[in-house]
């Protein structure tokens, strides 16, 4: 689990990230920023971004890396003078009469703080705490977390999963900020699973649809398996970009509800754009922990996701919890086993969960019956119903 530091290789800083880092089981990606201020441009492997400085032939590149990490809800916690790269230029403006805080005039935190992912339960700021100077406008849509009189939005949050602390300084953080660090490093641990995912997917969803588009009857022939009652509700889980969406509407009439979750909001923007909220609902979550109430859905549709996911036993009980008794689950994938490995150059591994002597135990032992599998060479499906 990697996290990429963004500071100015020819500037001596005396902020350190990399215990806290280590604590939660973290590295530092060492190529990140290079001496010639040049800067490894993609997500690939990485989970979090601590942003402290950058040499001005670099900014372009950091705002970019930035960016990719907002639209793939990478973890970034911006310190100090690192604020000005997410914030972006126009959020400063040289004010002498705002460069000098009055010592006296607090920073406290707001009650946005309070329910914030990073800033909930942190302790107060103490009182002698020096605010930053430099007059700043946070961004349309920001969230102030800290505030001082004279000297607003002393910290702020941008999207769900980017900070900005303005008054950690490039200097020894103190004890509050060495805990803020902290608990940075354990949220970005606690969400890597998900963070790579997104990252992944984010880049690959621009095209996806278009460059599988062939893909669609298959996807048809898959859902027809299902035969689900008109009226249903049903759930496409890990959708992507909801290909598979028009033809579960179709099977469950337009009295029955569709929902299409995945944890990737770039592959559910593009299923927008591509109308696929015609067909149903798009929700953002994780399918591991579906916001539903128990026995609410008779149908769940997964395409390619199961045997990707870390704990597939918890996860098929989560969604047999959201199953009602005689519930169908489809497993699909428009590939077989088979020509999957052929195509990675690799060979049939005993141990894949979807292998027949796998999977039917995975299932039964959490409360589904397999009733249909087949590994075909252009397909592989499994059908099962939760027991009641």
């Amino acid at each position: 689990m990697a996290v990429v530091v963004v500071r100015d290789p020819a500037t001596e800083t005396r902020v350190d990230v990399s215990a806290a880092l280590a604590e939660a089981g973290l590295t530092i990606r060492p190529d990140a920023l290079e001496g010639d201020g040049s800067l490894t441009p993609d997500l690939t492997g990485v989970e979090g971004v601590i942003v402290l400085t950058a040499p001005r032939p670099a900014v372009a590149s950091v705002r970019a890396l930035l960016q990719d990490a907002r639209a793939a809800e990478v973890p970034v916690l911006a310190i100090g003078a690192g604020t000005r790269l997410p914030a972006g230029p126009e959020a400063f403006a040289t004010d002498p009469g705002s460069t000098t805080p009055t010592k006296h005039r607090a920073v406290v935190l707001t009650s946005a703080a309070d329910t914030d992912p990073l800033f909930a339960k942190c302790d107060p700021l103490p009182v002698e705490l020096r605010p930053a100077g430099e007059r700043f406008s946070a961004p349309a849509g920001a969230v102030t977390l800290a505030d001082c009189e004279g000297h607003p939005q002393q910290a702020f949050r941008l999207g769900s999963t980017t900070w900005g602390v303005r008054f950690l300084e490039d200097a020894p953080l103190g004890r509050w900020g060495e805990r803020l660090l902290r608990r940075f490093a354990a949220l970005v641990a606690a969400r890597a699973e998900h963070t790579a995912t997104r990252a992944f997917f984010t880049r690959k969803a621009a095209d996806r649809e278009e460059r599988f588009t062939y893909q669609a009857p298959a996807y048809e022939a898959a859902v027809a398996r299902m035969r689900l009652k008109a009226g249903s509700r049903v759930l496409d889980l890990g959708c992507g970009t909801g290909r598979a969406m028009p033809a579960l509407r179709a099977q469950v009439g337009p009295a029955g509800q569709v929902v299409g979750v995945d944890v990737t909001p770039a592959m559910l923007a593009s299923a927008a754009r591509h109308a696929r909220h015609r067909h149903g609902r798009l929700l953002a979550a994780d399918c591991d922990r579906l916001p539903l109430p128990g026995r609410s859905v008779q149908g769940i549709f997964s395409a390619g996701l199961l045997d990707q996911l870390p704990a597939p036993r918890a996860t098929l009980l989560e969604w047999g919890r959201v199953s009602t008794p005689s519930t169908v689950l489809l497993l699909f994938h428009p590939s077989g086993r088979a020509e999957r490995a052929a195509r990675n150059n690799r060979p049939l591994d005993p141990h894949d969960l979807l292998a027949e002597s796998n999977l039917r135990p995975a299932l039964e032992t959490t409360g589904w019956h397999v009733d249909e599998y087949e590994d075909a060479p252009r397909h592989f499906l499994a059908r099962a119903v939760l027991r009641g």
